[in-house]
């Protein structure tokens, strides 16, 4: 007899030929290591590879490509390739032709005025006039004589002319410092014509033509 209670394993035919039921304890299944280490060590070299070799590796084979790029790829337009000679040279600057430099002109350079070199000529009222008589008209000269200088002039010889016959009443200046005073004798005297001449010894001389009132 046994000292536990009978149960359904108890029943059992006595002319079966198994005797009883026993319960074996199952042995507790190993877990086998050796096979996650070996994938952990291969991840760990697979680690290691890449972060020490595979990034010089790209590097090299980016810049070696990115240099293959620049000397293939064709310029816009030519179909050439660009050499290394024309990406570091500057662009040449054509030098001015002769044609495209302005040039002075004779014409543009700047000439002396009238008035710079000569001197201006003024009315000069000091300078003695001679009134000659060759129109044969008596006392003529006398009274042209007096209308010059009561016009401010001073007055100096006064006769007939003896030079050449003169068709025609004339004033006669020395030098261009005379022609302003010639000048205005003449509108004194309503005599149109002035003639510049050396062959005189006063600077201004009134010849009194044929026809003169």
């Amino acid at each position: 007899m046994t000292r536990y209670a009978r149960d359904e394993f108890d029943k059992v035919p006595e002319a079966a030929s198994r005797q009883g039921v026993h319960r074996t304890a199952s042995a507790p299944s190993r877990v086998r290591l050796w096979p996650i280490l070996a994938v952990g060590m291969a991840a760990l070299a697979i680690g290691l590879v890449s972060f020490l070799i595979l990034p010089k590796l790209g590097l090299n084979a980016t810049v070696s490509q990115a240099s293959a790029n620049v000397e293939s790829a064709p310029l816009a337009g030519t179909g050439t390739t660009p050499s290394a000679t024309q990406a570091s040279a500057p662009p040449a600057v054509p030098a001015p032709s002769a044609s495209s430099v302005p040039t002075q002109s004779n014409d543009a350079e700047p000439q002396a005025s009238p008035s710079a070199t000569t001197p201006q000529a003024v009315v000069d009222r000091t300078q003695a006039v001679a009134v000659y008589n060759a129109a044969g008209t008596a006392g003529l000269a006398s009274r042209v004589g007096g209308t010059v200088q009561a016009d401010g002039w001073r007055l100096g010889q006064v006769g007939n002319w003896s030079g050449a016959p003169q068709k025609s009443s004339v004033i006669f200046y020395s030098g261009p410092q005379q022609l302003a005073s010639a000048q205005a004798l003449a509108e004194l005297l309503n005599i149109p014509t002035v003639v510049s001449s050396a062959e005189f010894q006063v600077p201004l001389v009134v010849v009194l033509g044929p026809g003169y009132r």
